[in-house]
């Protein structure tokens, strides 16, 4: 059991509201986990402020969750059919999330299995594991938000307890981005820089070491779609190269990066 304090500043409706959004998947035994800021604090002890509530849950629960909160009088909405949707209680909102962004963190059977238990909002819920939050948080550099910070306080308050094998099995294939965020861990408190295991540090230098010694691929290929939406716009558009996400290897549809990418520029346009 995980706890801490619920001091997040929240008015009383937003409270109800969340607590009842999580009483209602109670209800029709739809199994979440609550992730966000309010996983954060527990895992961390630091708090921010929120205008969302986070929910984990496998994509197949979905329309069930979704179905149940609009019985119960909330408006419901599918914005991204590949990773996020919404339920609203004015402007309140909580978001139900089965994936992540770029499509590679997919809520599975393994996130509930190693899902801590803890009291939120005078409630018991699972927790996001600490090794899927880095996962999905490791991707996001976009321009107007980058969770390095979230991952460096992670694996500064979690990494002696981290499952190492499992979130380098989480990260196969993008191994260059775990290894980024763990030297930066390094960077960032030298003083602690032995939270992350010397062997880990080894095996991901290996790996690249070894990638060093092959030729570049042939394709004109951008992966840099993987951790922003928009900002790799120009390569796709001016200089040629393929959207890794939508290759026979990748994690997403061209769809699915349309309505993703139009969301983004109109978000900017907006700023």
């Amino acid at each position: 059991m995980i706890t801490a304090p619920d001091v997040h500043e929240i008015d009383a409706e937003g409270v109800r509201f969340y607590r009842d959004a999580l009483e209602t998947l109670n209800a029709v035994g739809v199994e979440y986990m609550v992730g966000g800021t309010f996983s954060l604090q527990p895992y961390t002890g630091l708090v921010r402020d929120t205008k969302d509530f986070d929910i984990f849950l496998r994509a197949e629960a979905l329309d069930r969750a979704l179905d149940a909160l609009a019985e119960a009088g909330y408006r419901t909405e599918i914005p991204f059919p590949h990773w996020l949707a919404k339920a609203y209680d004015g402007d309140t909102f909580v978001d139900l999330i089965f994936s992540s962004g770029n499509g590679i963190a997919r809520v599975d059977d393994e996130w509930f299995a190693h899902a801590p238990e803890s009291t939120v909002l005078g409630m018991s819920v699972l927790l996001c594991p600490p090794e899927e939050t880095i996962w999905s948080k490791a991707f996001i550099m976009e321009r107007e938000r980058y969770d390095g910070a979230d991952v460096a306080h992670l694996l500064r308050c979690s990494g002696t307890t981290l499952d190492w094998n499992r979130l380098l099995r989480r990260f196969e294939g993008f191994d260059r981005v775990l290894l980024s965020h763990l030297t930066l861990f390094g960077f960032i408190y030298p003083h602690e820089r032995n939270i992350v295991p010397n062997w880990v540090m080894f095996k991901l230098m290996r790996s690249l070491l070894r990638e060093l010694e092959t030729d570049p691929t042939e394709e004109l290929v951008c992966r840099g779609t993987y951790l922003s939406r928009s900002q790799c716009l120009p390569d796709l558009e001016e200089w040629g190269y393929q959207d890794a996400r939508v290759l026979s290897d990748g994690t997403m549809t061209e769809e699915q990066t349309d309505i993703w990418t139009q969301a983004a520029l109109e978000q900017a346009e907006v700023r």
